[in-house]
C-alpha cells in the first residue's frame, strides 16, 4: 500500500502479490476497499493485484479540477497509473463507472491491455438517472438524508440471492461515500457514450450484468458485446450491481474469467 503522485496530485493504491498485473476499479462515489474480500485471494492465484482509489475516492486527494464529470478523464488518469506503476500489459476490471472507464481504456490503447473485464456496464449515454436531475442535486447533495438514501439505494440494487447480512454490509460501506463526488461519478455514467468507439477494442473483453442490476438492460449490455471482436458475455443470476461485493468467493470466479482471456477461450 502506497500513495503515488498522479496526474498532479497523490492517489492511494493498494498493491498485493506478484505475476500477472490486473487492475481493479471501484464503483461511483466508492473506494478500492469494494475490492477487500478479492485482492488477496486474486493474489494467491498468481495475479498482482493493483486497487486504487479514483482521484477524491476514498484516501486518494481530489483531482486537480474538482470532482470529475467526464470518464474518459478517469481513463486518462489510469493510463497515466499504469505508466507510473510501469505496466505495460495489464488486464483491467470494473464495475459500474468502472466497467466504462474498462471499456474506454480498451478504446483508447488497447494494445497496452492484456484483456478487460467490465462488469455492471453498457456503452450507452442516457437513461437513468437523468443528467438534469443529477446537475440538480449537486445543490442538494449535503442534506443530512442523504446517507440513508445511499444505504437504501444500494440494497434496491443488490441481487436476490446475496444473504440478507452480506447485502446490509455493501450498504452500509456505501454509505460512507462523499456525495458530491457520487453525484459527479454518475453525471459520468451517464453521460458516457462508448457506441461508436467499440470496434477500436481489438484486446480479449467480457462483459458481465447481473439479472438484478436495476441500474442496467442485459439487452443493452449484449448489444455492446455483439459488437466487439469475440467479446464474452456473461449473465450472472440473482445478482445485482456489485458482483465482486455480493459474490462470496469472487476471487475465483474472476481468476478463472481472466486465464479464460487469457488462453483465448471463445466466446
Amino acid at each position: 500500500m502506497r500513495y503515488l503522485r498522479v496526474a498532479g496530485t497523490t492517489c492511494f493504491v493498494e498493491e498485493h502479490g506478484t505475476g500477472i498485473p490486473v487492475l481493479c476499479l471501484h464503483t461511483a462515489g466508492q473506494s478500492g476497499a469494494q475490492w477487500r474480500h478479492v485482492a488477496g485471494g486474486l493474489a494467491a492465484r498468481g495475479f498482482r493485484v493493483v486497487v486504487p482509489d479514483l482521484p477524491g475516492h476514498g484516501r486518494s486527494e481530489p483531482a486537480l479540477g474538482g470532482p470529475v464529470t467526464d470518464l474518459g478523464d478517469y481513463a486518462e488518469w489510469c493510463l497515466e497509473l499504469l505508466d507510473v506503476l510501469g505496466l505495460r500489459h495489464c488486464h483491467v476490471v470494473g464495475c459500474s463507472i468502472g466497467g466504462k472507464i474498462a471499456l474506454d481504456l480498451a478504446c483508447r490503447a488497447p494494445d497496452r491491455l492484456a484483456g478487460v473485464v467490465a462488469m455492471a456496464a453498457d456503452a450507452w449515454a442516457g437513461g437513468s438517472p437523468s443528467e438534469r436531475g443529477l446537475r440538480r442535486e449537486l445543490s442538494d447533495v449535503a442534506a443530512p438524508s442523504r446517507t440513508d438514501r445511499t444505504h437504501l439505494g444500494t440494497l434496491a440494487v443488490v441481487g436476490r440471492s446475496v444473504p440478507q447480512a452480506r447485502a446490509e454490509l455493501i450498504a452500509t460501506m456505501h454509505r460512507r461515500e462523499d456525495p458530491t463526488v457520487s453525484t459527479s461519478d454518475l453525471i459520468g455514467w451517464t453521460t458516457h457514450d462508448l457506441r461508436t468507439r467499440l470496434r477500436r477494442i481489438s484486446c480479449p473483453t467480457h462483459l458481465v450484468v447481473g439479472t438484478d442490476d436495476l441500474w442496467l438492460e442485459p439487452a443493452r449490455v449484449r448489444w455492446a458485446a455483439d459488437r466487439i471482436a469475440g467479446a464474452r458475455y456473461t449473465v450472472l443470476d440473482g445478482i445485482g450491481h456489485y458482483p465482486m461485493e455480493e459474490i462470496e468467493g469472487f476471487d475465483e470466479v474472476l481468476a478463472g474469467w481472466l486465464v479464460e482471456l487469457e488462453n483465448g477461450v471463445a466466446a
